[in-house]
C-alpha cells in the first residue's frame, strides 16, 4: 500500500522528534520512522546536561544559544513538565597546567559572549561545599542547564501526535529511491512511502540511511558508559566537570596519561543531578562500534572517579548503569544540510554530546531550511559537503 506525505523523517530520536514536530507546527504532513522504539538510541542513554562550556566559540555555541532561549519556553509550549533547570556548571581544575589552559579557554568564550569566569577556591566551596581537597580553582557558567530527555521526548511524541504527524515503529526501510520529484521509501512490513522531503535523523546509524542514496556520511559511534546513583538530598548548588575532559579536547598532548585501561575508555568526569534526586555519573568515551554493553572496569573507574571528587559519595548506592552511543562526526561537528545532488534529502546527525542541548535548534533549522526561510547561521559549517572538501567523503 503506498502513503504519500511532505516529508518523512528517519529516526526517533530527540533530533528526529523535534525535526518532526516543528515541521509539523508548519502545516506539514509527516511520518516518522523508527526501527525500534522511541528514544532506544543515544537520546535514551545519556545524561541531561546542556552544556556550553565544552564548546567552542563559533557556530556551535551560537546555537546552543538559541537552544537554550527555546529550552525557557517548551515546556509551556509542549504542555510538559520537561524538569528544565538552569543550575550554571562547574569545571574542576586540579593544576596549573590545566588552570592555564582553561583561562585562555574562558578569556576565548567571554569574547564570544558567554557569561563564563574562573573562580578561586573560596567561592567553588560556596557552591560545592563536599568537593574534594586539593582543587585549586574552577570555572563557572550561568548558562550550562539541564533537562529530562525522556520528558522532552515524550512532550515532542504527544505534540506531533496532536499535529497529525503519523509515528511508525519496529520497521525497518529496506530501500531509499530517488525519484524525479519524490523519494520512495520502501518498508520491512511492505509499505511504501512516498515524501517531497525526507530528514536522515537516525543518530550513529545515519550512514546506514546515507548509503541506500549512495552517500558517505562520516559518524560513528562512541559509547559512552553511565552510572546512576539512588535519590539523595542536593548535594552542591550546579553541574560538574573535570578540567581533563576540556584540556583533552583542546590540547590532548597536555592530557596526563594513567595507565592503558583508563586511557583505552577515554574517561571524563561529569557529574548532574536531576531534580528527582538521583545522580547521573560518567563517563566513558569508547570505539567499539555498536557494542552496548556496560563493564566492570569502566563502571569501577567511574564510580571511583566520582567519590574522588565528592568523598561523600562514598557512602550512596548504585543502583544502574546504562550505556549509548553518542553519534560523532569526523570533525566533531553536527551535520544539519541539505545533501548536494540529492534534492531533498536532509541530514540531522552527528551532534555527539549535544543532541539534548541542539535538539530544539536542529529541529527548526531543519523546518526552516525545507520552508525556504533566511538562516542566519552559516549553515556550510554544518553542511556534509564539507568533508567533501577535505577530501573525505564519496558521493
Amino acid at each position: 500500500m503506498k502513503k504519500t506525505y511532505d516529508v518523512a523523517v528517519v529516526g526517533g530520536g530527540i533530533i528526529g522528534l523535534s525535526t518532526a514536530y516543528f515541521l509539523a507546527k508548519e502545516g506539514k504532513k509527516i511520518i516518522l520512522i523508527e526501527k525500534n522504539e522511541i528514544g532506544s538510541g543515544a537520546s535514551g542513554s545519556c545524561d541531561d546536561m546542556i552544556l556550553f562550556q565544552s564548546k567552542n566559540p563559533g557556530i556551535l555555541l551560537e546555537m546552543s544559544f538559541e537552544s537554550l532561549n527555546m529550552y525557557k519556553g517548551l515546556s509551556k509550549e509542549l504542555n510538559a513538565d520537561l524538569h528544565f533547570e538552569n543550575r550554571g556548571g562547574m569545571i574542576l581544575i586540579e593544576n596549573q597546567q590545566n588552570l592555564e589552559v582553561m583561562e585562555d579557554f574562558v578569556k576565548k568564550q567571554k569574547k564570544y559572549g558567554l557569561e563564563v569566569e574562573i573562580i578561586d577556591k573560596k567561592d567553588m566551596l560556596k557552591k560545592q561545599p563536599h568537593i574534594k581537597e586539593g582543587i585549586i580553582a574552577s570555572t563557572y557558567c550561568t548558562k550550562d542547564a539541564q533537562v529530562d530527555p525522556m520528558r522532552v521526548m515524550s512532550g515532542f511524541v504527544s505534540q506531533c501526535i496532536r499535529l497529525g504527524v503519523e509515528i511508525i515503529k519496529h520497521v525497518v526501510i529496506t530501500n531509499i529511491e530517488q525519484k524525479k520529484d519524490y523519494w520512495k521509501l520502501l518498508l520491512s512490513d511492505g509499505q511504501s512511502i512516498e515524501a517531497e522531503k525526507v530528514v536522515n535523523a537516525a543518530g550513529a546509524w545515519a550512514p546506514e540511511i546515507g548509503k541506500m542514496i549512495g552517500i558517505d556520511i562520516p559518524i560513528e559511534p562512541k559509547k559512552g558508559q553511565i552510572v546512576v546513583t539512588e535519590q539523595i538530598p542536593r548535594i552542591g548548588e550546579t553541574n560538574v566537570w573535570s578540567a581533563e575532559y576540556i584540556v583533552a579536547k583542546l590540547r590532548p598532548e597536555l592530557t596526563i596519561k594513567k595507565d592503558e585501561c583508563y586511557d583505552k575508555l577515554g574517561v571524563g568526569f561529569a557529574f548532574s543531578q536531576c531534580s528527582d534526586g538521583n545522580c547521573l555519573i560518567g563517563s566513558t568515551r569508547e570505539h567499539v562500534g555498536f557494542d552496548k554493553t556496560t563493564n566492570y572496569e569502566a563502571l569501577k573507574i567511574i564510580i571511583n572517579q566520582a567519590a574522588k571528587f565528592f568523598p561523600i559519595l562514598r557512602h550512596v548506592h548504585i543502583i544502574r548503569s546504562f550505556a549509548g552511543f553518542r553519534p560523532a562526526s569526523a570533525d566533531g561537528k553536527a551535520i544539519i544540510s541539505e545533501v548536494e545532488n540529492r534534492k531533498g534529502f536532509y541530514i540531522a546527525a552527528g551532534h555527539e554530546g549535544d543532541g539534548i542541548a541542539l535538539a530544539p535548534i536542529t529541529g527548526k533549522l531543519i523546518a526552516d531550511m525545507i520552508s525556504s526561510r533566511k538562516i542566519y547561521y552559516d549553515m556550510n559549517e554544518l553542511s556534509l559537503g564539507r568533508f567533501e572538501q577535505k577530501g573525505g567523503m564519496n558521493s
